[in-house]
């Protein structure tokens, strides 16, 4: 049996705490942010208008609903 007074073991289960809930909150943003990256994939942004929309991403010239104009194909930027 280990023996450890009961400030250090409050402390521990504490820190075990902790860390499981860091870890968790780090893996679900990485998993939000692959998901999000993935989605822009297919969304692009009219640099006349800023109007953005949804994209076929083989085609590489699109024109934009809002304003009509001709745009090449670009992904919208995240930070």
């Amino acid at each position: 049996m280990i023996r450890m007074p009961l400030p250090w073991l409050v402390f521990t289960a504490l820190f075990i705490f902790l860390a499981g809930i860091l870890f968790t909150w780090i893996c679900y943003e990485i998993a939000r942010r692959r998901g999000e990256a993935g989605k822009l994939r297919t969304w692009t942004r009219c640099p006349v208008c800023a109007f953005q929309y949804k994209v076929n991403p083989s085609l590489r010239v699109l024109r934009c609903p809002q304003c009509g104009g001709l745009n090449e194909h670009r992904r919208i930027k995240t930070l």
